[in-house]
């Protein structure tokens, strides 16, 4: 139980220093330090990382940083697609599930050395945006093309969240960067929302089914709220540079450790 809390802390405090993507640390921690299956660990990452993300995401409503109408609508799609998830994670080979696993790691590292090694702001023509909000209700004016980037961003999520029990965060947030108008504290209070909303569904789906072990999955998300609480300041006070770029080397050794698992099982 004692371990359960620690490594589910540990992924809280990543998450609340990245803004969201380091939910996708639990279920190679879970792999790793307690020998669990990807789809046995996936389910219990997703209720860390949904109660984590419930509470950033808290914290920024209170802030009025979440777009909540805008959140509850594109985790709406994500909700549905999550059953798939959680139903092509129970079917497909373990080994198979460690490897794709490995390559989102990957991407994931690419995405933030990219980002760590950025030196200047891009200039953004707002006008072009698909979604922009309304100057006066501070809404989103929801267009065809709004709508379909978005809904098609929380689908995404949906189906990795329950096939690899991941909450989504590293699609959510490029996602809401590169469509919307959304300042970056918003950006990552509003994919805080959609990623409870969404992992806290496959959890659902999952008990129901018989795939989730409570012994372990509920001192690791008591562990991952209460880091999330002090990494989420803590950030403010570090450079966000360095910590994308160290986070994208955890992800490639987490990466490289996970392939020659599966290599040598």
């Amino acid at each position: 139980m004692l371990s359960s809390l620690v490594l589910g802390a540990t992924v809280g405090l990543v998450m609340g220093l990245t803004g969201a993507g380091g939910g996708i640390l639990a279920v190679p921690l879970l792999v790793f330090a307690l020998n669990m299956t990807v789809s046995d660990a996936g389910p219990i990452a997703l209720l860390s990382v949904g109660i984590s993300a419930a509470v950033g995401a808290m914290i920024g409503f209170r802030a009025g940083a979440v777009r909540y109408r805008a959140a509850m609508v594109i985790a709406g799609t994500g909700i549905l697609a999550a059953p798939m998830g959680v139903w092509l994670a129970q079917r497909l080979d373990t080994n198979l599930l460690s490897i794709l696993f490995a390559v989102v790691l990957i991407w994931i590292a690419y995405k933030n050395l990219m980002e760590g090694r950025q030196q200047t702001q891009k200039t953004i023509d707002v006008d072009s945006l698909p979604c922009i909000r309304d100057e006066k209700s501070g809404r989103f004016v929801w267009t065809s093309k709004c709508a379909s980037r978005l809904l098609f961003a929380g689908s995404f999520a949906g189906i990795l969240s329950g096939l690899l029990g991941v909450g989504g965060g590293f699609v959510m947030v490029p996602a809401l960067q590169r469509y919307t108008d959304l300042a970056m504290k918003s950006v990552v209070a509003t994919s805080l929302a959609v990623i409870a909303f969404i992992s806290l569904t496959g959890v659902v789906v999952s008990i129901s089914a018989g795939h989730f072990d409570q012994g372990v999955g509920v001192p690791f998300a008591a562990g991952s709220a209460l880091g999330m609480l002090i990494g989420q300041p803590l950030s403010l006070r570090l450079p966000a540079k360095y910590l994308k770029i160290a986070f994208a080397i955890i992800c490639i050794l987490v990466a490289c450790l996970m392939v020659g698992k599966t290599i040598s099982s």
